[in-house]
This record gives C-alpha cells, sequence and structure tokens, in this order.
C-alpha cells in the first residue's frame, strides 16, 4: 500500500518566513556611521596636517572624538536588552 502523504511535511515554501524585529537597528546605524565617519574624519586631518599643522588638528580632533562616541555606543548597546518593547 502506497501512501501519498509525504514523511515531512513542510509548510509551503510560497508562505514568507517573518524576521522577529531587531529592537536596537537605528541604533547599531549609527554606531557604524559614528565609527567610519570619525575614522575618515581623522584621516584627512592627518593628511592635511602635512600642509598646515593648525587645520590638521582641527580636523582630526572632532573626528576622533566623533569614532570615540561610536565605541562607547557599543558598550552602551551591550548594555540594553534585547526585548522589543512592549506596547
Amino acid at each position: 500500500m502506497a501512501t501519498t502523504d509525504s514523511p515531512n511535511p513542510t509548510p509551503s515554501s510560497n508562505t514568507p518566513t517573518a524576521k522577529p524585529p531587531k529592537p536596537h537597528a537605528r541604533l547599531e546605524k549609527w554606531i557604524w556611521i559614528l565609527i567610519y565617519g570619525g575614522l575618515f574624519v581623522v584621516i584627512l586631518g592627518i593628511a592635511t596636517g602635512r600642509t598646515d599643522a593648525a587645520l590638521g588638528w582641527s580636523i582630526s580632533v572632532p573626528g576622533g572624538i566623533v569614532a570615540l562616541v561610536g565605541f562607547v555606543l557599543i558598550y552602551v548597546r551591550s548594555r540594553l536588552p534585547n526585548t522589543p518593547p512592549s506596547k
């Protein structure tokens, strides 16, 4: 006797699976923008500092501060709970 039922029934492949929401996605996006943007500005300041030292420092220091804020936000993010806010 043959059966037509498959041994491991699976849901229809046409049904999209819902991904769980990332509660801190915006914060994570800003963390990386601040880090990479700050490091880019530091590099610009170093390159500018070869011709004008005062201008190079005035560009590099704010870039370093922005990158530092990004690194601090990584620590802040690690201390936040992963549960989405309840309504």
